[in-house]
C-alpha cells in the first residue's frame, strides 16, 4: 500500500528504524485516524513493503482494531485489494505489513482531470469485483472513497484501509445510531448517516458516488461533514448529461437512497465490464466546482419521510446525532478522539436530467434471480 511521499511530519522516533528487527521504515507515506503508514524494506526477504503502525489509543482498543483489520484482510485475496503479509508488535505499537502499491490515489488522479466513461467503467469494474469478493467473505468495507483507492502504475485500482470494516452480521446487528457513526460524510450511504443497519448495499452506494466523481471532477456531496451527511437524505445525485444510457442507468441504481434498489457489487462489475456500458460519449465538460453546462438536477424522486414536508424527523435526528457525536477534521465521524475512522493515506482534499434507459430492472440486493448481462 503506497502513495507518493507527502509533506507530513514524520515521527522521528519511528522513521529510519527497524521494526522487530525485520522491517526498516524508510519514509512516512500518510497518516490516518488511527495509524501511520510507512514505506519500508523487509530485511529478511529484501522486498519493499508498506507498514501500518497503529498509534497508542488505549492498549486494548488499539490491539482490537489492529487484530480485527488483520483477520479480515487475511481471509481475502483479490487483485483489487492490498495483500496482508505479516502482523506484529513493536513495544506497545501493533503493526500490519502490507503489499506496497507504487502509484497514486484516485483522489489525486481526479484532481488532474475527469475520467472518460471508458476509464470510469474500467476502474469501476475492478473495484466492484473487489467489493464483490469482500462481500462474499461476509465483510462490509464502510469507507469506500477516492483516497482509499490506490492506483498502481498501470492505473489498476486497489481498495485499501479496512480499519472500520465489519463482518456483515456485526454491522447489521449493531447499528451505529446507539453511540457512533463511522465513515466519511461525503460518501456515506443514507442508512449509514442515520445510524441504521449497514450492509453491502452501503458500499455499492459509496462506489457509485466515487464513479460519479471521476466523471464530474468533484464530490457530489461536498461541504462540511454535517452538510454532506444531510444532503444524502434530501436529494439524489446529479448526473452529467451525455453519459451513455447504460452507465447512467447503473449509477442511478447504485446511488438510490433505498438500499433494496441498489444492485449487488457482482452485478455492477459485470455491467461495468461490458464494453457497451461505456458507449461512445466523451468525458463530461463541466469544470470541477461548477454545475453549469451539461449538468442539471434529476426529476424529483418519490418523497420519503426524510424529505416530506412536515415530517423532517429523519433530518433532525441525524443532525442532532452528528452534532452530539462530533466530527473529525477529515469528515470521518466517530466518538473516538482519533481512532474510529482510519483513513491512511490522507490526501487533504475534500474527500442534469437522468439519462433515459431501458426498462429492464437491474439485479437488486434482495434479488437472487438470474442477473442481467
Amino acid at each position: 500500500m503506497q502513495v507518493r511521499a507527502r509533506p507530513v511530519h514524520p515521527d522521528v522516533t519511528w522513521t529510519a528504524r527497524s521494526v522487530v528487527g525485520r522491517y526498516r521504515l524508510d519514509r512516512l507515506l500518510g497518516r490516518g485516524g488511527a495509524a501511520d503508514v510507512y514505506e519500508a524494506l523487509d530485511l529478511r526477504l529484501r522486498r519493499p513493503v508498506a507498514v501500518k503502525v497503529f498509534r497508542p489509543a488505549g492498549a486494548r482498543r488499539t490491539d482490537t482494531q489492529c487484530g480485527e483489520e488483520a483477520r479480515l484482510l487475511a481471509r481475502m485475496h483479490h487483485p483489487g485489494l492490498v495483500t496482508l503479509y505479516d502482523t506484529g508488535r513493536n513495544g506497545s505499537r501493533p503493526f500490519l505489513v502490507l503489499q506496497l502499491v507504487r502509484g497514486t490515489t484516485l483522489r489525486r488522479r481526479i484532481t488532474r482531470g475527469v475520467l472518460t466513461p471508458a476509464e470510469t467503467c474500467r476502474a469501476g469494474a475492478a473495484l466492484a469485483s473487489a467489493l464483490a469478493h469482500v462481500h462474499g467473505h461476509g465483510v462490509v468495507h464502510r469507507d469506500v472513497k477516492p483516497s482509499n483507492i490506490l492506483l498502481d502504475r498501470s492505473d489498476t485500482p486497489h481498495l485499501t484501509d479496512f480499519g472500520i470494516s465489519r463482518r456483515v452480521e456485526a454491522a447489521e446487528d449493531a447499528p451505529e445510531g446507539a453511540g457512533t457513526l463511522v465513515g466519511t460524510a461525503s460518501y456515506m450511504a443514507p442508512e449509514q448517516a442515520l445510524g441504521r443497519r449497514t450492509g453491502p448495499a452501503a458500499d455499492v452506494y459509496s462506489l457509485g458516488l466515487v464513479l460519479l466523481e471521476t466523471l464530474k471532477g468533484e464530490a457530489e456531496y461536498g461541504g462540511a461533514p454535517l452538510e454532506a451527511a444531510l444532503a444524502h437524505l434530501h436529494r439524489s445525485p446529479v448526473l452529467p448529461s451525455g453519459l451513455p444510457a447504460e452507465l447512467a442507468r447503473l449509477l442511478t441504481a447504485m446511488t438510490d437512497r433505498s438500499p433494496e434498489v441498489r444492485p449487488e457489487a457482482a452485478a455492477c462489475a459485470r455491467i461495468l465490464a461490458d464494453p457497451r456500458t461505456a458507449g461512445r460519449a466523451s468525458a463530461p465538460s463541466a469544470a470541477p466546482g461548477s454545475r453549469a453546462a451539461g449538468v442539471h438536477r434529476s426529476p424529483r424522486p418519490r418523497r420519503t419521510s426524510a424529505s416530506r414536508p412536515g415530517r423532517p424527523a429523519a433530518g433532525r435526528a441525524v443532525a442532532a446525532t452528528l452534532v452530539t457525536l462530533g466530527l473529525t477534521p477529515t469528515g470521518s465521524m466517530g466518538t473516538a478522539p482519533a481512532g474510529e475512522a482510519a483513513t491512511p493515506p490522507r490526501d487533504g482534499a475534500a474527500d442534469g436530467t437522468r439519462t433515459s434507459a431501458p426498462t429492464s430492472p437491474l439485479p437488486r440486493m434482495n434479488d437472487r434471480q438470474r442477473p442481467i448481462t
